[in-house]
């Protein structure tokens, strides 16, 4: 080996070495920053506890927008609300319920997303339940008597503790004895609305024949927590009661004690009001047309604030990029945030996104996104890139192995259909990426839930998730390979026996809850 030559090989090896002890130097300032000047609390605070939840269409997710850009903005971040539709506007104003017949009882309960408002006084009237019958011709003849009346449409759930309460404290007997007879009073519930026959427009036909108002109960098989959604209701109320209490109304209906209540549910209607994405970015140095992609819907259901859904996956991204600007403001790529609107009602703002900027979605180098509670992520899925594994694997290895212990890859995995913002992504070709979280308990205390609220944020595990997402979009935007987009060649479906195909890109719902 000639000097020269030996030379030259020691200058590149120490290159090499450098660029390593650079980007590992970028990898432990990500570190420490996030666990020593962790914004997360207060980010926290602001979103869920003072702005609160965010239904698409209320002031509420007009102010979570603008708070969003004035935070990136104080982070000398580009930010700014992208509009991609327009929505329905309505406000929330506050909810009493009342039992005042055959005694007084304030009750626990809320008026659900869209609702119609009442009048000051209020509504006060009967409960009634609905028939058993047969047929639909049955169901009509009863009709009539929903008149003046408040009609009571969930089932009355036979016990209101959760299954896991009864495993630790019941006998095998009488644990099997109960999920045998809810098993069947559930079949026979179903099977009676099948009877009556009018599906989601039930509501609807007892508006039309009188009912002043509509109280359900959808309980979430959890103590206190119920799932809250939507009234179907043009001019009368819908409220949805814990389980606690609808089940003593619905006792007292089936005693003969004709229950009384009042609801005052106040609401305003805006109008047609725009729809936005907030969208922020790091502009790329060397390839600024070539994008990482922080990824998180802003919206949520307003039964709690919004907390775990998403929330939390909102707070990942911002603090992740408060810390690559911090610690890395001169990405090779451009790492851009979307913070996404109505995915609630079916990913319409990433859809959007998608459907307006295909010129970003061919650059995409990869999206990363988090939805599914608080926990620390544990899975990851390559969503059917043939060749995921190899850019994955490589910034998966930066990260820090208490952190990668606890996640369970899959390569090349499956394209998601659906689910979360991800699929828009995925659906246009793009390689995007879902970072699944430990459940702690999400499908049945905070999904969708009167209990999603800032005490249920782990934010230990949160900030875990910040520190995953920013080394891997440092690693994604560093990476000097292109992320290959070839797919799977996907399986035969045994239901049909047909070879699955690639899902489709949708386009958004633009003007929702207009009609």
């Amino acid at each position: 080996m000639n000097k020269i030559f030996k030379i030259t090989v020691i200058l590149f090896l120490s290159a090499i070495a450098l660029q390593a002890q650079k980007k590992d130097a970028i990898v432990e300032s990500i570190i420490k920053e996030a666990n020593e000047n962790s914004q997360l609390k207060n980010l926290g605070h602001e979103l869920m506890d003072v702005i609160g939840p965010r239904l698409v269409g209320t002031p509420q997710m007009k102010k979570a927008n603008d708070w969003a850009v004035a935070k990136y903005k104080a982070w000398d971040i580009s930010a700014r609300n992208e509009k991609w539709g327009e929505w329905r506007g309505w406000e929330r104003g506050i909810t009493h319920i009342d039992m005042v017949y055959p005694r007084v009882q304030s009750l626990r309960g809320t008026q659900l997303a869209w609702n119609p408002s009442t009048s000051d006084q209020g509504v006060t009237a009967e409960l009634i339940t609905l028939p058993m019958v047969n047929n639909q011709d049955e169901f009509k003849k009863w009709l009539p008597n929903v008149k003046g009346k408040l009609v009571m449409i969930s089932m009355n759930q036979p016990t209101g503790r959760p299954n896991y309460n009864w495993e630790e404290f019941a006998t095998e007997e009488s644990f099997e004895k109960m999920k045998k007879e809810r098993d069947e009073q559930t079949k026979a519930w179903r099977k009676n609305l099948s009877n009556i026959g009018y599906g989601r427009s039930l509501t609807t036909e007892l508006e039309k024949a009188g009912a002043v108002g509509i109280v359900a109960s959808r309980w979430s098989n959890g103590f206190g927590v119920n799932k809250i959604f939507s009234a179907r209701t043009k001019t009368i109320p819908t409220v949805d009661l814990e389980l606690e209490d609808y089940g003593m109304l619905y006792r007292m209906v089936e005693y003969g004690d004709k229950p009384q209540i009042k609801i005052v549910a106040k609401s305003k209607e805006l109008g047609k009001v725009p729809t936005f994405n907030t969208i922020a970015e790091i502009k790329g140095t060397e390839k600024p047309d070539e994008y990482v992609i922080l990824s998180a819907h802003f919206d949520s259901w307003d039964g709690g604030t919004g907390a775990t859904d998403n929330g939390t996956g909102t707070l990942v991204m911002m603090e992740a990029m408060r810390i690559l600007k911090k610690m890395y403001p001169n990405p090779k790529r451009t790492i851009l945030v979307g913070h996404w609107g109505s995915e609630e009602q079916g990913l319409n703002g990433s859809r959007a996104f998608v459907e307006d900027h295909p010129e970003i979605v061919k650059n995409v180098q990869a999206l990363f996104n988090q939805d599914n509670g608080t926990g620390r992520v544990v899975r990851l899925s390559g969503q059917g890139f043939l060749h995921s594994y190899d850019y994955l694997g490589r910034w998966l290895s930066a990260v820090p192995r208490d952190i990668t212990k606890h996640i369970e890859t899959t390569f090349p995995g499956t394209p998601g259909g659906g689910g979360s913002d991800y699929a828009a992504f995925v659906a246009a070709g793009a390689p995007g990426f879902s970072l699944s979280s430990l459940s702690w308990s999400y499908w049945n205390y905070t999904w969708h839930t009167n209990r999603d609220t800032y005490d249920k944020i782990v934010f230990d595990d949160v900030r875990n998730n910040v520190i995953l997402t920013a080394i891997l979009a440092y690693m994604a935007s560093e990476d000097p390979e292109k992320t290959s987009r070839e797919k799977i060649v996907l399986p035969i479906n045994p239901r049909t026996g047909k070879q699955r195909t690639w899902p489709k890109p949708r386009s958004p719902q633009r003007k929702g809850g207009l009609d």
